[in-house]
Order: C-alpha cells, then sequence, then structure tokens
C-alpha cells in the first residue's frame, strides 16, 4: 500500500502534496501559457528553471491523522528516486504507509530522521533534481533544522523571551522567529495551522493564510492567532515555572502554575512513563470526542441455538462468527435505515447510502476497526473472505484509509473471550455501536410453565439519541434478533 509524495493534484487515489522551488520562475502572472512562445503582445518569453529543489511534507494518511511518525526511510541520502519509488515509510494513527514519489531526482536531505515525528505539511525531505542542487539543498536542510534547534538562541533579541529558555518545554513554543525568515524565501507553502488555531481564526475574523506560525516547522498555532487578532495571551503562565531569575512582569502570572500543578501528582518511585504510539493518541482523541455525544444503551437477550448450529455448518467453508454477526446487523439495518444514519455537525443527520459495518480489531498497541462495505449485499462467504483479509492487512498495517475510516456502523464482538456483557463507546461521526457478548445455557420458562435450556447471548446497543430514539434502537434489535433466531436468510 503505497501514498504519494509530491504526487500529482490529478491523482484521486493518492495523496497530493505541495512542491517548493528554491529559484522562483520568472514569468509575468498575466501569462497564461508560460511554455508558448509568440504570445498576444507578440514578445517571446522563454522560461529558465535555474535550480529545483523540492520539499518533500509529511502526508496526510487519514482525516483524522494531525501528525505523522517517520518509521522509516527507505532511501538514503543521495539515492537517485526514479517515478514511483518508495521513499519512506510513515507511521499514521491508523497504519504504516510506504509513501512514494512521483518525480525522479536526488533524496538530496533528510529532514526528519526516523523515529521523529512532524505535523503534516511539515517537510520532511528534500529532492533536487540534479546533483548541482544537492550541495545547496543540504545547506537549506541544515538552515531548517538549525533553526528549529537553536530557537533558545534567538530570545537575545527579546529580553523577555530569556527566562523561558530555561526551561526545556516553552522555550521551542515561544522562540520561533527562524521559520519565519526561511518560509520566504522558500515561495508558496502549504499553510499548516492547528484545529484549534483555525477555530480561533474563523471567531476572531483573522486570515490564517496572513499569520505567522511559531509552532514547530512554522505550525500555526493558537497563540500566533490570538496575536493577529491582538488579544492578550490567556496561558502566558505556563513558561512563569522557571521564573526565580526575577523579572517584574511574570509576578501576576505566577497565581496561574498551582493549577497545572496540582492534577499532575509526581509518579510512584519505580514507575515508567510511556507515551503514547500515534494509534493511541488517536483513540484517546476520538475517546474525547465521543463524550460531547449524547448517547443511550439498550440490552437484548438473543436466542442463538440456530445461530451455534449454521455457524457449526459453515465454519468448515470458512465462515467466522464474526461474518455472521456482521452480515445480521447488516441485513437489520436495511430495514431499519436511521439506526446507520449519522451527524456530525448537531444541526443535521444524514441517511448513509452505504451499510459498512466497522468491526472493532485489537492489534499491537492500540484499537482499529477495519470496513466491511457494503456488507448487507455480499454473501455470507464471500464477506467472511474478505473480513479475514482485512484482519491480515490490519495486523501488519497495511490497511488503506477507505478500509478503516468509511465505516457507518460498528460491531464490537467480546464474546469469544467469554464476556457476557459490556457497553461499548459510540465512535465519532456513527449513529450507533453494538456490542456482543457470549452465547451461554440459560434456563428459560415457555407459556405453558415448562423449562428448558436455551443458549442466550446480550446484546447492548449504544446509540446518539439526537437521531436514534429509544423506539428505533427497540425495533431495531427485534428485526436483529428475528434474524439470529431464523438464520436461514444469511446464506441466501
Amino acid at each position: 500500500m503505497a501514498s504519494s509524495l509530491l504526487s500529482p493534484p490529478s491523482s484521486a487515489t493518492t495523496i497530493s502534496f505541495s512542491s517548493s522551488l528554491s529559484t522562483p520562475l520568472p514569468w509575468r502572472p498575466s501569462s497564461a501559457l508560460p511554455c508558448r512562445a509568440g504570445g498576444r503582445g507578440g514578445g517571446r518569453r522563454s522560461l529558465s528553471v535555474q535550480s529545483k529543489i523540492r520539499e518533500i511534507f509529511m502526508p496526510a494518511l487519514s482525516s483524522t491523522m494531525t501528525e505523522g511518525k517517520i518509521v522509516s526511510w527507505v532511501k538514503s541520502e543521495g539515492d537517485v528516486l526514479s517515478k514511483g519509488e518508495s521513499v519512506v515509510v510513515v507511521e499514521s494513527d491508523k497504519a504504516d504507509m510506504d509513501v512514494e514519489t512521483f518525480y525522479d531526482g536526488i533524496l538530496a536531505a533528510i529532514v526528519v530522521p526516523e523515529g521523529e515525528s512532524a505535523p503534516v505539511g511539515a517537510p520532511i525531505g528534500l529532492l533536487a533534481e540534479t546533483e548541482d542542487e544537492v550541495a545547496e539543498a543540504k545547506a537549506k536542510a541544515a538552515a531548517k533544522s538549525g533553526s528549529s534547534s537553536s530557537s533558545p538562541s534567538a530570545p537575545p533579541a527579546a529580553p523577555a523571551a530569556e527566562t523561558p529558555a530555561v526551561t526545556s518545554n516553552p522555550a521551542p513554543a515561544i522562540a520561533q522567529p527562524p521559520p519565519r525568515t526561511a518560509a520566504p524565501v522558500d515561495g508558496p507553502r502549504k499553510i499548516v495551522a492547528t484545529p484549534s488555531a483555525k477555530k480561533l481564526a474563523k471567531q476572531h475574523k483573522v486570515d490564517i493564510n496572513k499569520v505567522t506560525g511559531t509552532g514547530p516547522y512554522g505550525r500555526i498555532t493558537p497563540a500566533d492567532v490570538e496575536a493577529a487578532a491582538g488579544i492578550q495571551p490567556s496561558k502566558p503562565a505556563v513558561t512563569v515555572t522557571a521564573a526565580p531569575a526575577g523579572a517584574a512582569e511574570p509576578a501576576p502570572a505566577a497565581a496561574a502554575p498551582p493549577k497545572s500543578a496540582v492534577p499532575a501528582p509526581p509518579p510512584l518511585p519505580g514507575s515508567t512513563v510511556v507515551p503514547f504510539t500515534t494509534m493511541q493518541a488517536a483513540v484517546s482523541k476520538n475517546m474525547l470526542e465521543s463524550l460531547s455525544v449524547p448517547t443511550f444503551r439498550v440490552g437484548y437477550p438473543v436466542t442463538t441455538d440456530a445461530l451455534d448450529a449454521l455457524y457449526e455448518k459453515v465454519k468448515p467453508k470458512g465462515v467466522t462468527m464474526t461474518a455472521i454477526l456482521a452480515k445480521a446487523a447488516a441485513m437489520a439495518l436495511v430495514q431499519h435505515p436511521v439506526v446507520n444514519a449519522s451527524c456530525k455537525d448537531g444541526k443535521s443527520f444524514t441517511y448513509n447510502s452505504n451499510i459498512n459495518i466497522a468491526v472493532a480489531v485489537a492489534i499491537n498497541g492500540g484499537l482499529i476497526t477495519p470496513v466491511l462495505q457494503d456488507a448487507d449485499k455480499l454473501d455470507l462467504y464471500l464477506l467472511s473472505q474478505k473480513w479475514k483479509e482485512l484482519v491480515e492487512k490490519a495486523r501488519s498495517k497495511q490497511l488503506q484509509p477507505h478500509e478503516y475510516n468509511s465505516g457507518t456502523f460498528t460491531l464490537s464482538n467480546l464474546g469469544m473471550f467469554g464476556v457476557d456483557r459490556f457497553d461499548a463507546i459510540l465512535p465519532p461521526g456513527q449513529g450507533a455501536i453494538m456490542a456482543v457478548g457470549a452465547s451461554k445455557p440459560t434456563v428459560v420458562a415457555d407459556t405453558d410453565g415448562f423449562f428448558s435450556v436455551k443458549s442466550k447471548m446480550l446484546v447492548n446497543v449504544t446509540a446518539d439519541h439526537r437521531i436514534v430514539y429509544g423506539a428505533d434502537l427497540a425495533a431495531f434489535l427485534q428485526t436483529f434478533s428475528k434474524i439470529v433466531e431464523n438464520p436461514e436468510s444469511l446464506t441466501l
């Protein structure tokens, strides 16, 4: 699975990246066809590119990705690259992806080494067109890395910045003038801003294209937007932790540190602090986002004797229980489309035209939900084959973005571990998630008062109460129960 570096804008299936030229092209803005001689004025125009160095940007490999980690560089500095070759492996919040180049050239410099992360849109390497530009590219890369690493040396220009230079965390965030001066030299560049910065810019009617970023690699932060809007920064107190150096200004802000210090007690002796992986950080972000959605839960017991008998019959043919449950859920969703709907803006909701069942899978270091697309239209055997392929790709971190971010309904099955019941957290952007427990022998009484033992499993569904109501969910669960208790239709 490959993504593209510096891909052309016309490619719909690959990820496009901007590139910048180290020497601007000498043509006039009024030229409609710069490559054609003998224009409207009769004069002859010629184009000459004396030096072409392209920046390799950190790609956006998913809709939720804000930064990526360099897993490995497939190519080394000085290697000659051909169009379509894999250059670097990037870890997104969901998968590891090989990234290709759409240009011939020489990998002149690696800006972000293996194991380090960079925000989406930040330069991670430089591609030179010929050997003559390699030295220039290396100098530019050194300037970029030097400006970010030597940012504490910038405060001499501003006395107030000397105090933060003592601390390790605030200093780089405050003193980042070097990227400001480097950006105009490289020509047009993609604007990179944090989501909160974009929101602030919209609130205060600030043109984000005119804001100079002070974050890593020139990224625009909320503080940059506040400064552009003329708003006094609300949290300068974080930098006061190293302020015994004695400036008169930090004194009033000294009341704020207790707030940030209280919720962070020191770790227990012998404890180990482990930073989130990219995937774990994405899961954490999604879970926090889920808290903003009003949800409710409904449980329903389902008799599974007939389903168990069907599974024993089709299991030798490669059919999995997950595929059976996904198929049953998809068939029930056909009759209850509101449970397959989604609300993303809080003002309207969408009836999704496809029934794409996302199934939670635990992988090493995280959780991912491969998607069985059009699960209602595939037969049980093809669905099982598709599911096995998705699981293999998920375990090897080779899923394509559309194979994990296109779900309209999620299924989570812990019954295979003997869990009899549990509640699932609703994924952002979906209307409902089904939690399936284990099937266990249960004593039941019929209408005549006779007792018997039947296998039952408890199904709990968590739904978005803005679009799905109790009666909707009850009706959906009744339909699902009928399909499971009479599963002949699943094999049609």
